[in-house]
């Protein structure tokens, strides 16, 4: 089973089937997960057409897109790796526009070229926007390490109040684990870490983050405070929290931190929860954000939507939680165009579908690398 028969089979066949798998891959992913990742795939770009090689990777087009994928197989023709970043056929921007358009809820959409913007819908319309607020506390980070406060060669240990819930992988280490400031950040965008994320917060201080955010977010929350408040057995201090003022918001937040987190099987596929409660930016402001910090090499571990082999350089971060759904990319191309694009999507009634917003998001960056 070559990676090109595996993937002309996931695609054309009507279901996708276990043994096609490696037991370790399913564990992470399980099969009715896959199967709805590749109708979504299917239903959103057309008919099967063809797979081809790019490199070490594959592309596999439909007659309404097509699919950078990147494969590995086991030795018995099995699938321990997949990734697909599939993205639509886009004639224009305005092309695009129209099908952002589409989707239920609310949605911004923001794209820039050396600084200018080239497209825009309700590119100032400030919308809950989840992990992607990282940017602000990587921003405040730069800053104070440019101004000598602090060296990304600083360290701090990990202590169990700082602990959050997933994603990332700093909640499972040791207590008093020490970690430079470097690897915090480094864990913060390209893992999303959430623990890494709340011990960079206490290190630059809230009030700083609070000093470069607009008034959506005073006071500026830490993952840790958002899983506590908008956990089952927090109902009550919920309602108290979205009651308050922000003196009587910051003292429900000196409370939380005597409280245990919540079980994080409450936030697995769940229905949207007081997205009230976020972290909020319109698009614009966070193409400021993003091009205060795309010059950290950090930024680009992960690439995210974008194809690394188009572009001379990739700076990255999302951010989702059920109802809510971000992608900021900062892009410099190979002629030196420098480009940023946003997408934000909130529906605080259903779940999003990443599939549909990724394939959309996915579009425009192919758009736009098409055209140099």
């Amino acid at each position: 089973m070559t990676p090109e028969a595996s993937l002309e089979r996931l695609f054309t066949s009507e279901d996708v089937k276990a043994e096609w798998f490696a037991a370790e891959f399913l564990a992470q992913v399980p099969i009715n997960q896959i199967n709805t990742i590749i109708n979504d795939v299917k239903n959103q770009l057309g008919t099967y057409q063809a797979v081809e090689k790019d490199g070490s990777d594959y592309v596999v087009n439909f007659s309404q897109g097509s699919v950078p994928t990147k494969i590995a197989l086991n030795g018995k023709g099995q699938i321990i790796g997949l990734l697909l970043q599939p993205g639509l056929n886009f004639s224009s921007l305005s092309s695009a526009i129209a099908e952002f358009k589409k989707i239920p809820g609310k949605v911004n959409f923001l794209v820039k070229e050396d600084y200018e913007i080239i497209a825009d819908y309700n590119a100032q319309t400030t919308l809950a926007i989840g992990s992607t607020f990282k940017l602000a506390v990587l921003k405040t980070l730069k800053s104070q390490i440019a101004s000598g406060q602090k060296s990304w060669s600083d360290i701090v240990t990990l202590q169990a109040e700082d602990k959050s819930l997933p994603s990332g992988i700093l909640q499972t280490w040791p207590d008093n684990s020490p970690l430079t400031l470097q690897t915090l950040a480094s864990l913060m965008i390209s893992l999303s870490d959430n623990t890494a994320t709340d011990i960079l917060i206490k290190q630059v201080g809230r009030k700083s983050i609070e000093s470069i955010s607009s008034s959506n977010n005073i006071p500026f929350l830490t993952t840790r405070e958002l899983f506590i408040l908008k956990g089952s057995q927090n109902r009550k201090l919920l309602q108290r929290y979205r009651q308050s003022d922000e003196k009587q918001r910051r003292e429900i937040l000196a409370e939380l931190a005597n409280k245990p987190l919540p079980d994080v099987n409450e936030f697995i596929e769940t229905l949207p929860n007081a997205l009230d409660v976020e972290w909020f930016y319109n698009a614009e402001e966070l193409c400021e954000l993003m091009e205060e910090v795309a010059d950290l090499p950090l930024m680009s571990i992960n690439p995210g939507i974008a194809n690394p082999k188009d572009w001379e350089r990739i700076a990255y971060k999302g951010g989702s939680e059920p109802g809510v759904l971000n992608f900021t990319t900062w892009l410099k191309a190979k002629n030196g165009k420098q480009y940023c694009v946003v997408a934000t999507w909130n529906n605080s009634d259903t779940p999003v579908n990443e599939g549909k917003f990724a394939a959309l998001y996915g579009g425009v960056i192919s758009f736009l690398a098409a055209g140099i």
